[in-house]
């Protein structure tokens, strides 16, 4: 019998955190949620380092963690782009997920056991057009994952990445239609995807039933991926 695991869930009050973090419990795992709004089990900027490694403090040892949280950033041509924006896009999507693995990869090495899930996007892996900054930074995740999961690999943590493309989310309402339009046209399904079906795969990479993966993306996107 496997004990109880504990799971941290970063942007878990709405979208594909929020169904994950459901999802989990019905895997009769412990939920953390940490998000910035009001609702999450703990209020906090995954951007900044110190506020991270406080929640860490204060939490303590977790066996899984989900890297969910993160913003689309600005939506129109490279060269239109301010570069406070660009830095806010990354600050979230790619520093707060270094900060985040940062302070509970320690404990997790200690323990033997983890799982860490990075949200990562079909646009990190294609690149979307007006979407420059959203797409870099999701490509940077991809790359962290991969890294990560080399460095821990016979650790007994296994880092791994799911790379949706568009998911019907609070997220992507933020998008100008126009974009959303494009990116949806590109799946053969012609649909977009649900955060339940993310949550499915993402409790399955979470669990001792994915035992022999790391450093690997795995897309879910109605047939988009190609590669």
């Amino acid at each position: 019998m496997n004990p109880k695991r504990r799971a941290l869930v970063t942007g878990g009050i709405s979208g594909i955190g929020a169904a994950t973090a459901d999802r989990l419990v019905r895997d009769d795992v412990e939920v953390v949620t940490v998000d910035t709004g009001d609702g999450a089990d703990y209020q906090v900027d995954i951007s900044q380092p110190d506020e991270v490694a406080a929640l860490a403090e204060t939490v303590g040892h977790v066996d899984i963690v989900i890297n969910s949280a993160g913003i689309v950033g600005p939506n129109m041509p490279l060269w239109e782009v301010d570069a406070d924006a660009w830095d806010l896009t990354f600050a979230v999507n790619v520093r707060g997920t270094f900060n985040v693995c940062k302070s509970f990869v320690p404990t997790m090495r200690k323990s033997g056991w983890g799982r860490i899930v990075n949200m990562a996007s079909m646009a990190g892996k294609d690149g979307n057009p007006n979407l420059s900054a959203y797409s870099a930074s999701k490509a940077a995740v991809i790359a962290l994952t991969k890294s990560l999961g080399k460095e821990l690999a016979t650790t007994g943590v296994l880092v791994n990445a799911v790379a949706p493309a568009v998911i019907a989310t609070p997220m992507n309402a933020k998008t100008s239609p126009d974009v959303l339009e494009h990116i949806t046209n590109l799946i053969p399904m012609k649909r977009v995807g649900t955060a339940e079906e993310v949550a499915e795969l993402i409790a399955w990479i979470a669990s001792d039933r994915c035992s022999f993966s790391t450093g690997a993306v795995y897309d879910i996107s109605g047939g988009r991926a190609t590669y």
